[in-house]
């Protein structure tokens, strides 16, 4: 292939392993790095030289693509890296950072001479081992050719927001998509636990709705896994949905909005990761409802 790439990737949980592994599929070259590194370790079947340390994991990359937990924890992976970074090399910053983070991640892009894209993806495991991801990217037009083999490799489409990844443009618009996921899920959990409750058949709910505007695919794809106790492994876990609708609550207080079901979604989550569901998928909160003690069979 004419443009294959060196690219270094930061992260492999659900998302970034699905990422690397994609990438080596594409012809690239991934250098992968994660601080548990066992979690990496089975990218190397897949052809990706597993680096035991972030700096490592950088050396010669064309493209550094980071997919951690949280801004602060990108932030302290990338000034570890920061020894072997080479100027002008693209950053592509795909956590889900919030809206404050992305300030810092593009400051130290500045100070290291990075190209700073501002890149989140909507999708969760089933769509990312696919290389399905729908790429949210922010960043300047001069330089996304030298990117574009990257989105291509792991979404199907990409959606440009704006010239400058340090207004985190693509970030908020990211926020914005996971309030809406978040409040479904949510919003799912809670209409199965009240049928649960009241004794009314899920596929009843299913048959009222069934082609009208209520309908969704989302809808039955998260029910699904509730009733068909398959929360594991998860498209998108529990503890990480937590961190999401934590950034969007305080996004919306930061810009004078108060979000009362992001809110309420946030609370839902952490009941239900304290219950011991935080590794399972987001729709575990439906288990929120219940006392634990009182934990029903969907």
């Amino acid at each position: 292939m004419t443009d294959q790439l060196t690219v270094s990737v930061l992260g492999t949980g659900i998302m970034g392993a699905a990422m690397a592994r994609n990438l080596a599929r594409a012809g690239h070259t991934v250098r992968a790095w994660n601080r548990t590194r066992a979690k990496a370790e089975p990218l190397a079947a897949d052809g990706a030289h597993i680096a035991g340390t972030p700096a490592e994991a950088v050396e010669g990359a064309d493209v550094v693509l980071t997919m951690l937990y949280d801004g602060p924890a990108t932030l302290d992976v990338m000034r570890e890296a920061a020894p072997a970074l080479r100027s002008g090399t693209a950053w592509v910053q795909s956590t889900t950072a919030g809206v404050e983070a992305i300030g810092d991640l593009a400051a130290f892009a500045r100070e290291h001479g990075l190209v700073f894209f501002d890149a989140p993806v909507l999708g969760t495991r089933q769509p990312a081992e696919a290389g399905r991801l729908l790429v949210l990217a922010a960043g300047p037009g001069e330089h996304r050719a030298a990117v574009t083999p990257v989105f291509d490799a792991v979404g199907t489409r990409t959606v440009w927001t704006g010239e400058d990844g340090a207004a985190g443009t693509a970030t908020r618009l990211k926020l914005v998509a996971n309030s809406w996921v978040l409040a479904v899920t949510a919003a799912t959990g809670e209409a199965l636990a009240l049928a649960q409750a009241l004794g009314v058949d899920p596929q009843g709910f299913f048959d009222a709705i069934a082609g009208g505007p209520l309908d969704m695919g989302y809808l039955h794809a998260k029910s699904q896994l509730i009733l068909d106790d398959r929360l594991t492994p998860a498209q998108f876990a529990v503890a990480t949905a937590v961190k999401d609708a934590r950034l969007i609550v305080r996004a919306g207080e930061e810009h004078g909005v108060r979000l009362d079901v992001a809110a309420a979604s946030a609370a839902r989550l952490e009941r239900a990761a304290a219950q011991g569901h935080a590794d399972e998928d987001m729709a575990a909160a439906y288990f929120a409802s219940f006392d634990p003690a009182d934990r029903p069979s969907a």
